[in-house]
């Protein structure tokens, strides 16, 4: 099996502006939606929301780009892109988030470069590596503490 798709194996496809899309969707390859889609899931290399597009569901994908509005969480491997006319009701999961002036969001946002692992978990073991406490700082013994 190779490593790199070739022209043929990659699919790309779009769901049209005034277009209505429910289930669940699973593409290799890339997806433009112009139109609504509803559904338990959407899963595809590349997305792209077009300024017409309108999403409800979770989304799993590569990169996304999005101009129009999802209601639903963002797994991103790679990248996520807000464009100035996105509006996004969920929480995002991705190395990568780039939000520009105009972007609606209200969710969590977790950027780490691993997400199986807790940012939580990976931020708590950072701060404790020094071992630095108040009492060795300042002697136990040290009358100018008060």
């Amino acid at each position: 099996m190779p490593l790199v798709k070739s022209q043929q194996d990659v699919t790309n496809s779009i769901i049209g502006e005034n277009s209505f899309f429910t289930g669940r969707f699973f593409i290799n390859g890339s997806l433009k939606i112009d139109g609504k889609f509803e559904g338990k899931s959407l899963q595809a290399e590349q997305l792209y929301i077009g300024a017409t597009g309108k999403i409800k569901t979770n989304v799993s994908a590569t990169s996304v780009i999005v101009e129009g509005i999802i209601i639903g969480n963002i797994t991103a491997k790679s990248r996520v892109m807000l464009l100035p006319t996105a509006k996004i009701f969920g929480d995002i999961r991705t190395p990568e988030l780039i939000i520009q002036n105009g972007v609606i969001l209200e969710g969590r946002c977790m950027i780490a470069n691993d997400l199986r692992v807790s940012a939580k978990n990976i931020i708590e073991t950072e701060y404790a590596k020094d071992n630095l406490k108040e009492e060795t700082v300042f002697s136990v013994g040290d009358k100018s503490k008060k």
